[in-house]
């Protein structure tokens, strides 16, 4: 497990969120794979990255079916759906059936500070 910053121990272990449009992945538009911050699995692959204009990094798939976990969130009120990495339990962000931007897409909202880029 790689050691963690304080605002990634934040969002990854306590279950935060970054604010948006302030992530160093959100403008990445290099081709590679997007990868978990804490244990280094690949989550999402570049080619499934897209700009949906949430302010995080979106994808509208994740590179396996068993990359991540989906788990029922009900913290601030809300109900949605959080996104954890599978194999180290790190909290990633959330995910929207419908989608937020006008794809309609299922999305994959991100946290930057949840990820590392490897390029191809």
């Amino acid at each position: 497990m790689n050691e963690l910053t304080q605002d990634q121990k934040k969002v990854i272990v306590n279950r935060g969120t970054e604010a948006p449009f302030s992530g160093t992945h959100l403008s990445e538009k290099r081709e590679g794979m997007f990868i978990c911050a804490r244990c280094e699995s690949e989550l999402f692959s570049s080619n499934n990255k897209y700009e949906s204009g949430s302010g995080w990094p979106a994808f509208d798939d994740v590179v396996s079916d068993t990359s991540v976990i989906l788990n029922e969130d009900l913290s601030h009120g809300m109900k949605r759906i959080s996104v954890e990495c599978a194999k180290c339990d790190g909290h990633l962000g959330h995910y929207f059936k419908d989608g937020m931007s006008q794809r309609k897409k299922p999305q994959y909202c991100i946290n930057s500070v949840s990820l590392d880029f490897r390029p191809k």
